[in-house]
Order: structure tokens, then C-alpha cells, then sequence
């Protein structure tokens, strides 16, 4: 390892422009370990992933990615989601059910998961590009977990360590809470050989360090937890906790919206709320995406009336790139902590939401991982349970606090987010890695 700059291959698939809720934390990460002087390569998906299958992504994040970072984009098979018949190969275009079959047949021989060919693109080019300038460590973070495979053979074939960061499960069904596959699937089998080998696995909460650590014991005493965070430049200004005089109150959810939030009881219990006299004139914003791709937004939309004749009280103003977002926040009294899931999810929407001050209020099934993290925040309000009737009550007791906060009551919750930032919580890990690469993985 060079003494004063060692060198990071950095596998993340969702990494700007992508929009995806992960790629926070692979965006931090990255900028993290540049700035503590590492010569940091990123390998993520193509533009044209984010451009023609998704249909998402946040082109002001690019500027955010410190300029000393490479970015490579390794191939990756696009049979799954071409529609364009222009661009199928002869065998495609003249035998479709013939390579439709063919494909699948791959699918059996290969690592399972559908973007595998980046995978098996990305340990290629890792490959070139280290018997070009040699790396020190191999950083995967997934998923895809194809990410995890390329980390593995990446291992296996030049002996450098390499850590997993789970910012999301993948034996896990975080919303069942349950397996994620049937016994004998080989997604097990192969995530026993990726944690045997790695020197690492990293973990957003110690709920799902655990389950991995009780599943893969032989691999426990390296698993580590590294929690998400917030991070400064989306929330440079420190936001007014008060309501302007006495205008009617701005409830607010920040975040991607999807089915499996629990977004009808949270209309509901605002709608009693201000149904009952609690709060007149109140509304709620929702800013964000419908869903994670282009085409799911039209569905959303009409599942929960977000459209032209959309509920009172309540209005979807979109989404905000991520360098508006403090605006969001800043118009907004109290803030919305919509999750679905289980004790599994933390959600890293929850440590903006601290980080501004303001009172926040809970939607969700009790239970789920956030709850250790607001229980220390002097600002936070959350149903019994999801009963729109608990939730009104809720939604009217942050209300109240957002009307009578006092400036010192919104700096010891601010204070209390100030520990929560991700370059805090990235500190400890990097140090691990500098060690790792010094010792060449050795344990």
C-alpha cells in the first residue's frame, strides 16, 4: 500500500446521477474516503440504466461527487429490459421465444440476480484497471448484490480484502419479515461464500447485524454497524423551528413514496385531525418521487388520489433535487416520518428530519428500527398505532409543539442530530479500511 495515498475500488451500482435512495450513502462514502486521501475509483451503473430503464435520476447530485474520484462504467446486459426492437440482436429479432429462452437458461448458471452481467463487466474491468496501478481494498455495496459477487472474485483473483456494506438485505424480506428465499436457493450458498471470504460486512442497524451474525456466525466478529446519516450540504442553513405567526401549520413528508408505506391511514388520520378542529386550515406536502422508476408514478398516483382531485388539506408538490431540498424543509412545522417494514428499517430520511430541529411525528407499525434513534429526540410524537384515530391524535400533539417550540428546545434536538452525521458515522470505518489495506486483508 502506497504510505500516503492508498487506493480504493468502490462497487456501487446506484451512485449520481441515479436517484435511488441508496445512493446517499455510496455518495458519502465515496467523498469520505477521498477526502481522508484515498485514491477512489467508483464502478456504477451505465447512464443508460438510469436514462432508459429506471427513467430516474438527479442530475444536480453529479456536482456534489468530489472531482478527484474516477468513475467507471462497467456493461451490463440489457435483455431484461429492452423494448426498443432496433436494438435486438439478430437472434432476438428473428427468434424471440427461441433467445428468450436461451436467456433464461443463463439466468440458471449465473450468480443470481439480474444485473450479474455487471457484475461479471465490473470484476473485469477491477481487474484491468489494477494490473494497471494495483488497488489496496475493494469496497461492494448492494445491491444489486451482484456487487457482492465482483467483490468476491475480485478477492479470490488478486488477494486484496474486501468489505460488503449492506445499506439494504438480501436474504431478508425486510417487509414479511422473513426469508427472502426458499431453502436451497442459491442466493444462500453464495452469500455464505461472500461473507466467509470478506474481511468485513457493514450493516445500517444492529437489528439487521444481528439476524446476519445469528445466520452466519463464522463470519459475526466481523460484521460491524454503520449507520446512515445526514449530510450537511442538503441542510447548510439552520432551519426557524416556529411557525410563521399564526399561518396555518405545514405538515410535511420528504421521500420517495411507494406502496408499501402506510400513506391511506396517514390522509385519514390528517383529514380527522383537522376534521375535529385540531389545526384548521393545516396542509399536508408530500415532496418526492412516486416510486423508484418512471413507470410506477401513474399507478401511485391514481392508488392514492394524487393527482387533479387530490384530498383536501393534502398536496403532492413533487419531487425536489437534492440540492433544493433544505427549501422543503424549511416551509415545512412538522415533519412526517412515513416508513413501512418492520424492525429491520431505520430509513436514512430519518436523520434530515432530526437534523432540522422541528417536531416529528411517526407513521408507521411500532416497532421498526427508527424508533431507538427518535427515542432520544426531545421532539417526537408517535401513534399507538396506526389506527387513523392514534394517528390524528399524534399528528395534533406535534402540531401543538411546532406552535410553542422554543429556540432552546429545537437546538438540543438539532444538538442531539449533530452526532448523526454520515461522516461521523463513516470516521470508524475508515480507519478499519486503512488498517485492512495495510495489512493486506490479513485478520
Amino acid at each position: 500500500m502506497a504510505a500516503d495515498r492508498p487506493r480504493l475500488l468502490y462497487l456501487a451500482y446506484y451512485f449520481p446521477p441515479s436517484r435511488a435512495s441508496g445512493v446517499y450513502r455510496a455518495r458519502a462514502t465515496a467523498n469520505y474516503f477521498a477526502e481522508a486521501g484515498w485514491d477512489v475509483t467508483v464502478a456504477r451503473a451505465p447512464d443508460r440504466f438510469f436514462t432508459d430503464v429506471v427513467g430516474s435520476l438527479d442530475e444536480s447530485l453529479v456536482a456534489t461527487v468530489d472531482p478527484r474520484i474516477t468513475t467507471v462504467q462497467p456493461d451490463l446486459d440489457f435483455f431484461p429490459w429492452e423494448t426498443d426492437v432496433r436494438r435486438f440482436g439478430p437472434l432476438r429479432g428473428n427468434f424471440p421465444f427461441l433467445a428468450k429462452r436461451l436467456h433464461r437458461w443463463r439466468q440458471r448458471l449465473a450468480f443470481p440476480d439480474a444485473y450479474h452481467s455487471w457484475g461479471d463487466a465490473a470484476v473485469e474491468e477491477g481487474l484491468r484497471l489494477h494490473r494497471e496501478r494495483p488497488f489496496d481494498l475493494v469496497v461492494a455495496t448492494g445491491n444489486p448484490f451482484a456487487s457482492f459477487a465482483a467483490a468476491y472474485r475480485l478477492g479470490k483473483r488478486t488477494g486484496l480484502p474486501y468489505v460488503v456494506d449492506y445499506r439494504d438485505s438480501w436474504t431478508l424480506d425486510l417487509f414479511a419479515n422473513a426469508d427472502a428465499f426458499g431453502p436451497g436457493h442459491r442466493a444462500w450458498g453464495w452469500e455464505r461464500r461472500i461473507l466467509g471470504g470478506a474481511a468485513g460486512a457493514l450493516f445500517v442497524n444492529e437489528a439487521l447485524r444481528a439476524w446476519h451474525a445469528e445466520r452466519y456466525p463464522e463470519a459475526a466478529e466481523r460484521m460491524r454497524v454503520v449507520l446512515n446519516g445526514w449530510d450537511p450540504d442538503v441542510l447548510a442553513e439552520e432551519p426557524d423551528p416556529r411557525p410563521r405567526d399564526d399561518a396555518p401549520l405545514s405538515y410535511a413528508y420528504v421521500g420517495t413514496i411507494t406502496k408499501v408505506q402506510p400513506v391511506k391511514p396517514l390522509f385519514e388520520g390528517f383529514q380527522r385531525m383537522t376534521a375535529a378542529g385540531r389545526h384548521p386550515g393545516a396542509r399536508l406536502d408530500l415532496y418526492g418521487h412516486l416510486g423508484f422508476f418512471a413507470g410506477s408514478r401513474a399507478a401511485l398516483a391514481a392508488e392514492f388520489g394524487l393527482g387533479e382531485a387530490e384530498p383536501d388539506g393534502i398536496a403532492y408538490r413533487g419531487p425536489v433535487a437534492k440540492a433544493e431540498i433544505g427549501r422543503a424543509y424549511a416551509d415545512s412545522d412538522v415533519l412526517v416520518f412515513l416508513a413501512g417494514g418492520s424492525k429491520y428499517v431505520t430509513s436514512g430520511k430519518i436523520f434530515e428530519y432530526m437534523a432540522t430541529g422541528k417536531p416529528v411525528v411517526s407513521v408507521h407499525e411500532r416497532g421498526c428500527a427508527a424508533e431507538e434513534l427518535l427515542a432520544d429526540y426531545p421532539l417526537w410524537f408517535a401513534p399507538g398505532s396506526l389506527d387513523p384515530e392514534d394517528v390524528a391524535r399524534a399528528m395534533a400533539e406535534a402540531g401543538d409543539a411546532a406552535r410553542k417550540t422554543d429556540p432552546e428546545t429545537a437546538a438540543e434536538a438539532r444538538a442531539y442530530a449533530a452526532s448523526f452525521t454520515r461522516y461521523r458515522a463513516l470516521e470508524p470505518f475508515e480507519a478499519w479500511c486503512r488498517d485492512l489495506a495495510a495489512r493486506g486483508g490479513r485478520r
